[in-house]
């Protein structure tokens, strides 16, 4: 009988999925939300800024303590400034929204197009126990070659075949341990000076390694790693994007459609 039942006509099964249903959907609002604090707010091509891009707003202000003494980061709006200096390197290629932008001037140097790079913090990666976690193999006594081949001491040939210096050094991903650079030590008339190039841009063979991307007279222009023991995040986002963007700058024939 009714009557002896404790919640009545209560149906609590309609209200237990009720209950999850509205759980769910605010999940699913809160994780939508806070996948926008990196890369937000969003800004369109001329700058100004864009929908956030869905009906959820973007989350407000929420202020992480770094680890190892580096202070704190409050996202989506306390990120890392974007770049002030790209819109004069950048000339649009026509006045309607959605038009590929082409280099102003010297895009290796200017870093745009391919060759652009995010303005990440200019300090190093650091590792659990707060040390740099990519360092020279020099200054790695606990490591060695086990296998392959130790490029220090060969060559290095640029994609025109200009010999513009000498593998000086391997940089390690110590906790990672992999190599990560090859430092190279550069003749005087390709810039002097040392200069890192990273493992997946150079080519190691027997007598020689070679690096595609970029020709000889590009090589003074690689941007230089102050500390002679390590590298730090904006330094290694603007030595990757240079290599990189020779892959399409280096030549003006490289501009132009591949078969």
């Amino acid at each position: 009988m009714t009557e002896d039942y404790i919640f009545g006509n209560l149906d609590l099964a309609s209200i237990a999925l009720w209950l999850f249903f509205l759980f769910f959907v605010g999940l699913v609002i809160w994780i939508q939300r806070e996948n926008q604090r990196e890369g937000y707010p969003l800004m369109d091509e001329d700058g100004t800024k864009a929908d956030a891009g869905g009906v959820f707003p973007v989350p407000e202000d929420k202020t992480f303590l770094l680890p190892h003494g580096r202070g704190e980061i409050s996202v989506p709006s306390g990120q890392n400034p974007e770049r002030d200096d790209i819109d004069a390197k950048l000339v649009p290629t026509a006045e309607s929204g959605g038009y590929p932008y082409e280099p102003a001037g010297d895009p290796l140097a200017d870093g745009v197009g391919p060759a652009a790079w995010a303005n990440r913090r200019d300090e190093p990666e650091l590792d659990g126990k707060g040390h740099p976690k990519i360092v020279p193999m020099s200054g790695a006594d606990q490591f060695h070659v086990a296998a392959g081949r130790d490029p220090r001491g060969l060559p290095v040939v640029a994609g025109d075949g200009a010999i513009v210096g000498k593998i000086s050094d391997m940089w390690l991903d110590e906790p990672e341990q992999m190599v990560r650079y090859l430092e190279i030590d550069l003749d005087a008339e390709y810039g002097d000076g040392s200069r890192l190039v990273p493992l997946t841009l150079a080519r190691i063979r027997s007598n020689r390694v070679l690096i595609h991307s970029i020709y000889g007279e590009h090589f003074a222009g690689v941007p230089k790693h102050r500390a002679p023991n390590q590298v730090t995040k904006l330094e290694e986002e603007k030595i990757s994007a240079y290599y990189g963007g020779g892959k399409l700058y280096a030549d003006a024939k490289r501009l132009e459609p591949q078969i």
